[in-house]
């Protein structure tokens, strides 16, 4: 059937609808068919409607944001996994983790994973970029050509506190017309012993931003935070569109299938997508005049490209699925970031600890954000953020070349919670704290997604090889070790206390290591499972453009295309690509 989407995210009236049935889809022909709603898929589907000679159908295998009232509350961000707009898939047995099997939610629903993530805003070093440029042969993809547009998708808002912020952003570098509102977080009392401490110690040095392409230092959190509300790619990119006639969203569906139309100069055409709604019941097809892009993430991209006969010739075979494009490279290279949270003891009242415990000061929160989008459930859960290198003397260079993209690029990640927090254990039910989490930015370890079955809605098999290098396992060692220093610094003295559980214990660095193989995760950071390369290259899955080699037709715009996972939370940076207009096309 199709329904009206009214929902209190919308500022002004709309009058366009989703599509929750496919079998009711206009049956005339759409120019562009965009695979996945989040960011890659909303900020197509945004800029390629904005020309009304297009038709554009944007197909999501979640619901509508809408579904989910905990979406809108920052606070609330950790209650979205597992949940109805989650993917709650599990990895293999990690190795790195001592056999664990883990947790690997992603954003199942309109706006993807900036939906359900924790909103954190980072461009990530410069020099990410620039090498991006340099493998790729195209320097469209530097630093300095990106920049513009990198800036243009923002507008920088107060916090939800309105403080002022002076020195502790720079404006020049951010944009005040974009689509996305980016914000500070509020300020705690944590907050000044951080920085007095990176007065004192000076491994950990002041960095006014973050995102002016020298992330090393210690700053604070931008978020895609603005007036007290999540700012996801579906809220910044479709709703202000969704009066545009040319515009059909079909939610609820999984494109099970990109599908061959024909051939051209011995290429095969893919301008077909094949959609369901579940194994049983009705396949359907969709063909574009134009253009098929696949916008599905870095597990379920190259997951569909092997279901449609796109990859290793030996892997699909397996499963007796006709290899149409033999792409070797489509599933493997994956990458993503670990992330270990490091609970303290503190001597403070002053946490977020309280909220969780009193169901009451619980309900006065909720309700205040109601009321004004103000208080605790109008910030994230993360407070500041500081990006760091190893040493470069450090034993690990002598087995290992350094993987980051230059001398001004983080090996690890700090980013600092006022409250207990950790995806392993749970909070106590008492006491006070702050957790430090520790995250590997540049993992040497590489996994991959292969098929489970030729079932499209079974998930595939998901091992992104945690910890399973040399260097990963040392980085995470040391991350920890410098969270160690770092409360240690005199501006904790009267206020940390000690470390909590298991990492009180860890002594040694063979201690340590078994803390890190027991307790840590991930971030939620999958990518580089279809990695472009040079145009003409044998290697990879896309060329600079986007577009899946020897093929014609067919596009790839999401995390799974980039080479190396960048060093920063990437929702920021790789979403917004040299495509994409900055400015919202208003409905007229």
């Amino acid at each position: 059937m199709r329904l009206p989407l009214i929902s209190l995210l919308f500022l002004k009236s709309v009058f366009a609808a989703v599509y929750t049935d496919p079998s009711l889809l206009p049956n005339s022909p759409y120019t562009y068919i965009v695979v996945g709603s989040g960011p890659g898929g909303s900020v197509l589907a945004n800029r390629l409607s904005a020309n009304p000679n297009n038709r554009v159908l944007l197909i999501e295998v979640g619901p509508s944001d809408t579904v989910n009232p905990n979406i809108r509350v920052p606070f609330l961000c950790t209650k979205l996994v597992p949940a109805d707009v989650s993917w709650n898939d599990t990895t293999v047995p990690q190795t790195g983790l001592g056999g664990r099997s883990i947790g690997y939610p992603r954003g199942r629903t309109l706006g993807g994973s900036s939906s359900i993530n924790y909103m954190v805003w980072t461009r990530g070093p410069a020099s990410d970029f620039n090498r991006l440029a340099h493998e790729t042969g195209d320097h469209g993809w530097s630093w300095k050509s990106l920049r513009r547009i990198l800036t243009g998708v923002e507008t920088l808002v107060p916090p939800p506190d309105g403080h002022d912020t002076t020195g502790e952003i720079d404006p020049s570098i951010h944009g005040s017309n974009g689509p996305v509102k980016i914000s500070l977080h509020d300020k705690t009392a944590f907050d000044s012993r951080i920085f007095k401490a990176t007065s004192q110690l000076a491994e950990f040095p002041f960095n006014r931003d973050m995102n002016s392409g020298n992330p090393l230092g210690i700053g604070w959190t931008q978020f895609s935070i603005g007036d007290g509300q999540r700012s996801s790619a579906s809220v910044s990119y479709l709703t202000p569109v969704l009066c545009r006639p040319n515009l059909d969203i079909l939610v609820n569906t999984l494109a099970t299938k990109v599908v061959q139309t024909g051939t051209q100069d011995g290429l095969p055409i893919f301008r077909g997508v094949e959609i369901a709604q579940s194994a049983s019941g009705p396949h359907f097809s969709r063909i574009a005049t134009k253009e098929v892009i696949i916008a599905a993430g870095a597990v379920n991209t190259p997951q569909l490209l092997m279901l449609s006969g796109i990859g290793d010739s030996a892997e699909l075979s397996r499963f007796n699925i006709r290899t149409i494009v033999d792409l070797p490279d489509v599933g493997k290279n994956m990458q993503d970031h670990v992330l270990l949270l490091n609970p303290f003891w503190v001597n403070s009242s002053s946490t977020g600890d309280d909220i969780g415990r009193d169901s009451r000061r619980s309900k006065d929160g909720l309700a205040q954000w109601e009321a004004s989008h103000t208080g605790p459930f109008a910030a994230s859960v993360g407070g500041n953020i500081g990006w760091f290198r190893l040493p470069k003397h450090s034993s690990i260079f002598r087995q290992v070349r350094d993987p980051s993209s230059g001398p001004h690029a983080p090996h690890y990640e700090f980013l600092t919670v006022n409250q207990f927090f950790s995806s392993i254990q749970a909070p106590p039910s008492t006491g006070h704290f702050i957790t430090i989490a520790t995250i590997v930015l540049t993992p040497t370890s590489r996994g991959s997604i292969t098929l489970a079955s030729a079932n499209p809605f079974d998930s595939p098999n998901i091992d992104p090889a945690l910890l399973n290098s040399d260097f990963d396992i040392f980085t995470m060692r040391e991350a920890v070790k410098a969270a160690l220093r770092f409360v240690a610094a005199p501006a904790f003295k009267d206020y940390v206390i000690g470390p909590f559980g298991d990492l009180a214990e860890a002594k040694t660095d063979a201690d340590i290591e078994a803390y890190v193989r027991s307790q840590s995760a991930h971030v939620f950071h999958p990518a580089s499972t279809a990695y472009m390369s040079r145009k003409g290259s044998k290697r990879g899955v896309v060329n600079p453009d986007f577009s899946v080699k020897k093929t014609i037709g067919l596009r790839i715009v999401d995390g799974s295309v980039l080479p190396y996972v960048p060093a920063a939370h990437p929702s920021s940076n790789h979403l917004h690509h040299r495509g994409a207009s900055s400015g919202v096309d208003p409905c007229q």
